[in-house]
């Protein structure tokens, strides 16, 4: 098999995969979670084996003490977490209507000082009507989801399917990648491994590092928010959490939303926003300070724009899951491409037909 075969054989392979995983995304959510926690939990496993403990038995501990903690975790904060969900949507139409009371004389009198500015009621209006309409076409695709038959069938399977997942691919994890290095094609085995190498150190200090780091800021934010009195904490600190995976765009919308709450909640109150502003200067300094050198080791290769790109990508192709699929794919394609234009700057391509191959 030539070059150009070879390039075609692997481009089908990759094409009739991808189509593979498009047509089954319904319901790959509890094997992608469950692979998952298989690799954030592999090197713990090792580290157990190497101490004597059979492989099967450091997985059963493993899985057992990890989904155990989610559960505790889920009964501890779900009851506060549900409560607060439910008082931001009861408060809402309070806090739509204070904004419209603060907004409406400030526009009056912009008016009055820059005459194009146009009518303060009808800017209010078509303000409302465009949030109304967005947060109607939110009901209604959510409403569609639930609806589709495979919401309920996706959480059922979330819970009783991923663990089982979990435990057979942690336990048989070092067999599975035997297996996958014996069909490598010999030829090219060995850049294949390196190239493979250089993704699990990619994936294993942005995901695993960066899970640590989302629940660091996660329990910061919440924390220090609950300490300043302000409403909804618990939901705005561990939603910046989630999100700062996502550079610069979970802090960004935490704080924004932070200090919207505050205003609605305390009025223009300087020390009071003060606090809620500091609450992120602290967390984002710990971030920077601390949990980023210690969980992630530094830089990881992955620019904020690539991450965000493939995870507004992810999502728009696969859903939730594209979401978690996002940054894993996006590592291993940022290490391929950089393995192809390391090839190309020694090729003649680039170098020109003279030089030696």
């Amino acid at each position: 098999m030539n070059a150009r075969q070879q390039v075609v054989f692997w481009l089908v392979g990759f094409l009739v995969f991808g189509l593979f995983i498009y047509l089954l995304r319904p319901i790959l959510l509890p094997f992608v979670a469950g692979m998952a926690v298989a690799y954030l939990l592999d090197p713990a496993a090792d580290k157990v084996e190497r101490l004597g403990v059979s492989r099967n038995d450091a997985t059963w501990v493993l899985t057992v003490s990890f989904f155990l903690v989610l559960l505790l975790v889920a009964l501890l904060i779900a009851p506060v977490l549900y409560a607060q969900i439910i008082g931001f949507i009861t408060h809402l139409p309070d806090y739509i209507q204070s904004i419209r009371e603060w907004v409406t004389p400030r526009l009056e009198l912009l008016r009055a000082r820059i005459p194009m500015v146009g009518d303060p009621a009808a800017l209010l209006q078509n303000t409302q009507g465009i949030a109304q309409s967005s947060l109607g076409w939110l009901g209604s695709a959510l409403a569609q989801v639930w609806n589709g038959g495979l919401a309920l069938f996706n959480l059922v399977a979330l819970l009783l399917i991923t663990p089982v997942v979990a435990f057979y691919l942690l336990r048989d994890w070092d067999r599975f990648v035997a297996y996958i290095d014996s069909l490598l094609p010999r030829e090219h085995a060995d850049v294949i491994r390196e190239q493979s190498r250089r993704i699990d150190s990619v994936m294993a200090a942005f995901v695993r590092g960066q899970a640590l780091v989302a629940l660091a800021d996660g329990v910061v934010y919440a924390v220090g928010l609950s300490l300043v009195g302000l409403q909804f904490s618990l939901v705005i600190g561990l939603a910046t959490g989630l999100l700062s995976f996502v550079p610069f765009v979970g802090p960004a919308i935490g704080g924004i939303t932070a200090v919207l709450v505050a205003l609605l909640q305390w009025g223009v109150d300087p020390w009071k926003l003060s606090l809620v502003i500091g609450v992120f200067i602290v967390g984002q300094a710990l971030e920077s300070a601390v949990w980023q050198p210690r969980l992630l080791g530094g830089q990881v290769g992955l620019h904020p724009v690539w991450i965000i790109f493939g995870v507004m990508a992810g999502g728009a192709l696969f859903g939730f899951v594209g979401v978690l699929l996002a940054v894993p794919l996006a590592a291993a394609i940022g290490v391929l491409v950089r393995f192809a234009l390391e090839r190309y700057r020694h090729s003649r391509i680039y170098l020109g037909p003279s030089s030696p191959p």
